[in-house]
């Protein structure tokens, strides 16, 4: 049997490919950089075949590199997922979810409190991801993520499709004298995530010129675009299902009834070695329950 090569040179292969840089493989082992590709040097030894190459300043995995990182992913799954299905007796040991900032601070955290009385034995550690649609860490169990539906090798089940609609702070809508009609929007600084993609839609679905949404303020998670808008910083185009307790408690308002369909939606994702695990299988019909 070959030599199985260091598990920290494995994880640190698996990390970068994943991630695409050696900084951001870095950030998420918590190791430095140089101890990063110390590793990938040492691995490229043992196996004898190269896994990177230079371009410019940076690196990128070579064809083969790639192969063998999905192999090592592939494999660090199927050993969390043995673990967790042998750790104790009935539902105990670990169990690690991965979920999109939004859903995580607006309606997971409120309710993760009834999945622990359920299961008081099993230890739940919640990650985020670096990218809304990403399912590949294999240190989680299963995945809350956001995308088209899309998620080759696991499990995918709908948990809610979404609906985008401009969302404002009442004292910035008393300041701005109230809104009647759509174009009322260009009274204040609109609030964008990542791009203007969702303004652009609802400003079109709405008979409004897209060159509006070259406007505003844009910021890179959508937990900062909804905390500006609930201090009255500007307009938010917002998920009507995360912002729903905002709603509620008078945090957020609707102005208008006009709302566009999002052409993704958040799915629960469980990768086929995780399935099997009695964790697993009780958050997913915990889920089930718990969401309206």
């Amino acid at each position: 049997m070959a030599r199985i090569p260091s598990t920290q040179a494995l994880r640190a292969l698996e990390s970068f490919a994943r991630l695409g840089t050696v900084w951001q493989a870095a950030d998420e082992l918590n190791v430095t950089r140089s101890a990063v590709s110390h590793q990938l040097r040492l691995l490229e030894q043992d196996l004898g075949f190269p896994l990177y190459t230079r371009v410019g300043t940076r690196i990128e995995l070579t064809v083969r590199g790639r192969a063998y990182a999905s192999d090592v992913r592939k494999a660090l799954s199927v050993i969390a997922g043995s673990a967790s299905r042998n750790a104790g007796r009935g539902l105990s040991g670990q169990l690690t979810l991965s979920c999109t900032p939004g859903f995580a601070a607006a309606w997971l955290s409120t309710k993760i409190g009834r999945f622990r009385a359920i299961c008081p034995d099993v230890q739940l550690s919640v990650i985020t991801p670096r990218r809304l649609d990403d399912v590949s860490n294999p240190d989680a169990d299963l995945f809350i993520a956001f995308g088209t539906g899309n998620f080759p090798g696991g499990q995918t089940e709908l948990l809610k499709e979404v609906e985008f609609t401009p969302l404002i702070s009442p004292i910035l809508l008393n300041r701005l004298g109230g809104m009647k009609d759509f174009a009322d929007v260009q009274r204040g600084d609109l609030l964008h995530l990542v791009n203007r993609s969702d303004w652009v839609d609802w400003l079109r679905l709405a008979g409004l010129g897209e060159d509006i949404a070259a406007g505003g303020l844009t910021f890179c998670d959508m937990n900062l675009v909804y905390a500006a808008a609930m201090n009255a910083q500007g307009i938010a185009m917002g998920d009507g299902f995360i912002c729903r307790e905002a709603m509620e408690g008078g945090q957020l308002v609707r102005p208008f009834e006009l709302a566009v369909r999002s052409p993704k939606s958040y799915y629960l994702v469980i990768p086929e070695e995780k399935a099997a695990i009695p964790a697993v299988t009780e958050f997913r019909a915990w889920i089930r329950e718990e969401l309206p």
